[in-house]
């Protein structure tokens, strides 16, 4: 597979985990999980608003990441999400994650990739041009 090739699939694989996660996790509620751990986070007040706007905003990531459009900044946007979001998932509600605190190690992979496909296979394509 060539690097271009490659790029392109990691890519489309990115944008995928956002929109499976905004589109059917939150927004179409197939998984409850994300709700509650919402719920416990902000409190059940406005979990499911919430939960649909964060969906909302991973839906939009996902178009972002297809767009092109200022990708460093899209990568870094990725990478500081999800750092954020499973540090606080990993203290706060380390009971409703599907792999418990092993999320964090998943995170860790998506984040890398998510730095890969960027700083490394897009930088070394955009040299290439």
């Amino acid at each position: 597979m060539t690097e271009r090739n490659l790029h392109r699939v990691l890519t489309f694989s990115i944008a995928a985990v956002w929109l499976v996660n905004g589109l059917f996790c939150k927004v179409l509620n197939l998984v409850e999980r994300h709700e509650q751990i919402v719920a416990q986070i902000l409190g059940s007040d406005f979990s499911r608003p919430m939960t649909l706007l964060i969906g909302l905003s991973e839906i939009g990531m996902a178009v972002w990441v297809l767009s092109g459009i200022n990708t460093r900044l899209n990568a870094l946007a990725q990478i500081t999400i999800v750092a954020t979001m499973n540090v606080l998932e990993f203290v706060l509600v380390p009971d409703l994650l599907l792999w418990g605190r092993m999320n964090a190690a998943f995170a860790l992979l998506f984040i890398l990739v998510v730095y890969y496909n960027e700083f490394e296979l897009n930088r070394k394509l955009t040299r290439q041009t």
